[in-house]
């Protein structure tokens, strides 16, 4: 906790999120500039799947990425409520946007995966309707936190929104054990040994570290806006008040 705190201070976090920027942007594209190119051209289409096997490489990392978000949101919530950390409530608030973004980005390209592969856009499976309770949960965030004229009344009810919406997450990730789904079981998270090929193994993590870094990124800048936006707010109502 007290590396937490440390960056409790915005002029700090400020100064440490410039700094690191350019890394993470710079990785970031790294990342992508070789996940793609191995999820393009340096890995094989399925035998069974063809040329549409290569969704995967976005639709995977983009659905692990909006379970992890709503993960970062949560857990920015938990600290805002429980520890009162100025800058928690700023980050579960930065991340929701990005989050539901990713989210649409999974619905979407499962979507376009489904039609070739199961014959029909969208079936009410369990884990399709739990990620599209994901997406959801995002927007009620994103409006329970602008919709009071109180930025701390907003803050605390999107918090208890996070934290109740958090039991979805394990729900989405074991769905495929606990229910009957068109989904295939975990292939990648069993580590003994994956039920995927190498060769397409390698491009997929790639692309989900690119994915995590490209989060990561968004994050720290929409931090900063946040920030700059209640300096702004602050100075607007102080030169109102002394008027």
């Amino acid at each position: 906790m007290a590396n937490l705190h440390r960056f409790a201070n915005p002029n700090r976090f400020l100064r440490f999120s410039r700094v690191i920027l350019p890394w993470l942007a710079g990785i970031t594209a790294l990342l992508f500039i070789v996940g793609l190119y191995y999820a393009l051209f340096a890995s094989p289409a399925d035998y069974q799947q063809g040329e549409t096997v290569r969704i995967m490489y976005v639709h995977v990392p983009a659905a692990w990425i909006s379970m992890f978000g709503y993960s970062v949101m949560a857990g920015a919530s938990a600290t805002a409520l429980i520890w009162r950390h100025p800058l928690a409530d700023i980050t579960a608030r930065a991340a929701a946007p990005i989050g539901a973004g990713f989210t649409l980005i999974t619905l979407a390209t499962g979507s376009l995966w489904g039609k070739p592969m199961w014959g029909t856009w969208w079936v009410w499976d369990a884990r399709l309707t739990s990620v599209l309770i994901l997406f959801f949960l995002y927007l009620g965030h994103i409006a329970l936190s602008r919709a009071f004229d109180d930025p701390t009344r907003g803050a605390k009810a999107a918090a208890v929104l996070a934290l109740v919406g958090f039991v979805n997450v394990p729900i989405i990730k074991f769905s495929v054990d606990w229910w009957n789904v068109l989904h295939q079981p975990a292939s990648v998270s069993r580590l003994a040994a994956p039920a995927i090929d190498p060769s397409m193994l390698r491009p997929l993590l790639i692309m989900a570290l690119a994915f995590t870094f490209y989060f990561l990124t968004l994050l720290l800048l929409q931090i900063r806006a946040e920030l700059t936006h209640r300096k702004v707010r602050a100075l607007q109502l102080a030169q109102a008040s002394a008027q």
